[in-house]
């Protein structure tokens, strides 16, 4: 049995937690707030996931140095623009013998670096091993116990395994993968796509155009990963064309959701004002924007979503844009 620390009571952090207490490990979950973690505590409920009850080998707590004490492993499960500043508190607490497990999706808008690499920065002197466990995943189908499959990736070939082990249920499938960078664009850069796909959706555009969208989508995140230095192949796996797959098609995604509401002529901050949860494509798209100017790399989708999130681009009009782009090959 081990103690796992998760830094994050969000729906994703919360239906891993729930989880690994079904493996019998010793979960504690940080939330930031004082009162929340302690409602949390009593009440056992989460806030995001319907009908669900938290197992009771799990326990909340709003103090960061009693939540790593004694960690075998930490999972970082905050949103990707809040992982600095938490693992730069985090830090002093943070023992030599620890795996750290990130789960938070997204790239730093201002440095442009995936969230492992935030973390390796926050954490100098300490040469702790990094994994990052992405793939096709919705926390309120993994509470549900519907079989889902991640991956564990990481250069450290003993700590992906070990995370592989823990983590591995009869109902939760990890595979792993030395590809970290690849792994972390895939499940970040993908979100852009799902606000393309959702765009669509709410305009009422058909399966034809989903499915392009897809391929197209997969063509230019490869393109990006690969000048970056990942490995192409990577994104024809579960963090690539996986992720999505479910994202670009799911009720439960955030990013589709912001895509589709944009996609029926409503504005971003009236969006995302109303929602409870945190759309990384929003953020993401802003990175690419960058990342793509960096590496001089063609990405006409992403760019179109930024053009329309940050610019006021109209829907309609960046669609026929890409349609009416110069004739290439495949």
């Amino acid at each position: 049995m081990s103690k796992i620390s998760i830094l994050g009571t969000g729906s994703w952090g919360s239906a891993i937690g729930e989880s690994l207490a079904h493996n019998d490990h010793n979960v504690i979950l940080w939330q930031r707030d004082f009162q929340k973690a302690n409602l949390m505590q009593n009440d056992r409920k989460h806030t995001f996931i319907d009908n669900f009850t938290f197992s009771d080998n799990i326990n909340f707590t709003s103090d960061l140095e009693f939540a790593l004490d004694k960690a075998d492993i930490i999972v970082v499960a905050v949103p990707s623009h809040s992982v600095r500043d938490l693992i730069s508190h985090a830090n002093t607490f943070i023992s030599n013998s620890v795996i750290i497990v990130n789960i938070s999706k997204g790239l730093e808008i201002d440095s442009l670096l995936t969230m492992s690499a935030v973390i390796r920065e926050e954490t100098p002197g300490k040469d702790v091993p990094i994994v990052s466990l992405y793939g096709p995943s919705h926390a309120e189908e993994v509470v549900k116990k519907i079989p889902t499959t991640l991956v564990a990736a990481s250069t450290d070939e003993n700590a992906r395994k070990m995370v592989q082990k823990i983590f591995s249920s009869s109902v939760l499938r990890v595979y792993t993968n030395n590809d970290i960078l690849g792994i972390e664009l895939g499940g970040s850069l993908k979100n852009v796509i799902a606000i393309a796909a959702g765009i669509c959706d709410g305009i009422g555009f058909g399966d034809n155009t989903k499915a392009a969208i897809l391929t197209r989508g997969i063509a230019e995140m490869t393109r990006l990963g690969v000048a970056m230095g990942a490995k192409e192949k990577t994104f024809a796996g579960l963090s690539g064309i996986g992720d999505l797959f479910v994202t670009c098609s799911s009720k439960h995604s955030r990013n589709r959701f912001v895509g589709e509401e944009i996609g029926k002529g409503r504005k971003l901050d009236e969006i995302l004002s109303e929602m409870k949860m945190v759309a990384e494509g929003v953020k993401t798209a802003k990175a690419i924007y960058q990342l793509c100017q960096k590496h001089i790399v063609e990405m006409p989708i992403s760019l179109a979503v930024y053009n329309v999130l940050y610019n006021n681009k109209d829907p309609r009009e960046s669609v026929n844009e890409l349609m009416s782009r110069d004739l290439v090959s495949e």
